[in-house]
């Protein structure tokens, strides 16, 4: 099999420097983010999986006799597995493209959760990403299992945890290198964000009680439906959802059609009902009106 020019040796250099620090890496398939080790079902259950299958998470190693003769085959990109790694990386993402010319990105969305909190943004081993974006790494507090979230503390701010995994400084994707742009030692995750991304606590289930709803027949339907897919959303989506679901309604306050503190008191019982908590819902719903106020089109023209 021939490979396209590539760094190959920087690739095993990569490697083995985050082996080096401890890090668990295993080969993702040349030029892309997708592991390179086979699924459960071309799985032989011979050699390292002779006992049962096992995935990229488990067969993610420190050593370097492992890691040679793999980057030798070919010029992997390298992926690291957060979990085994005792890393929690922070992923500030960009916009999608068809999103509006003014739409803040993963970093300005952290920062402005930072500057909520009283807190600065945190100082510590830092990757650019492909897509101009960026990876923050922390090490994870011993005694918590973090996973993998999607927009939970922010939107476009992802993290990887347990079940995930980064792509390392010195891999090359089609949309361009991850580049190491602040080397240093992983700082402790700060306890204010373990704070905000550790479970919540099973609350007993409560009746969701609808506040009275004033406003057209499309308006108060959307209201409804809206709030009803924030109560759905998926575990770790909650806030992302609430973001775009109270921007999606913040027309219909644009128009008249429906009071604001009507708006908020619905989101604000769905954001709280889901599990979020009464002040990143308050925050959430607040940011998403003020954002769709501003980019409302006149009525004849949605």
């Amino acid at each position: 099999m021939t490979h396209p020019a590539t760094n190959w040796r920087g690739l095993l250099d990569a490697a083995l420097s985050a082996a080096a620090r401890g890090w668990h890496v295993f080969p993702l398939v040349p030029g892309t983010k997708r592991p390179a080790l086979h699924g459960e079902a071309a799985c032989t259950r011979t050699g390292v999986c002779a006992g049962g299958h096992r995935k990229w998470e488990q067969r993610a190693t420190t050593d370097p006799d492992l890691i040679r003769p793999t980057w030798e085959r070919a010029p992997f990109n390298v992926g690291i597995a957060t979990g085994p790694s005792g890393l929690l990386v922070i992923d500030l993402d960009l916009p999608k493209h068809n999103s509006s010319a003014d739409a803040p990105c993963g970093a300005a969305t952290f920062g402005a959760l930072c500057e909520r909190t009283g807190q600065a943004v945190p100082d510590t081993y830092r990757v650019r990403t492909a897509s101009g974006g960026g990876h923050l790494y922390f090490t994870a507090p011993a005694g918590i299992r973090l996973t993998n979230t999607a927009g939970s503390l922010a939107a476009l701010v992802d993290t990887r945890g347990w079940g995930g995994y980064v792509v390392a400084a010195g891999s090359t994707t089609p949309a361009g290198p991850y580049t190491l742009t602040h080397d240093t030692a992983p700082a402790d995750l700060p306890p204010w964000i373990a704070g905000l991304l550790e479970a919540p606590a099973p609350r007993p289930a409560a009746p969701f009680a609808w506040p009275t709803i004033s406003g057209s027949r499309a308006a108060t339907a959307a209201l409804e439906r809206e709030c009803r897919t924030v109560m759905a959303a998926p575990e770790g989506a909650g806030n992302i959802t609430l973001n775009r679901s109270a921007f999606k309604v913040g027309r219909f306050v644009a128009w008249g059609d429906l009071p604001r503190h009507v708006v908020e008191e619905a989101f604000q019982g769905a954001g709280e009902a889901r599990g979020l908590t009464a002040a990143e819902c308050r925050a959430t719903i607040r940011s998403a009106l003020d954002s769709s106020l501003r980019k409302a089109r006149a009525r004849d023209a949605a």
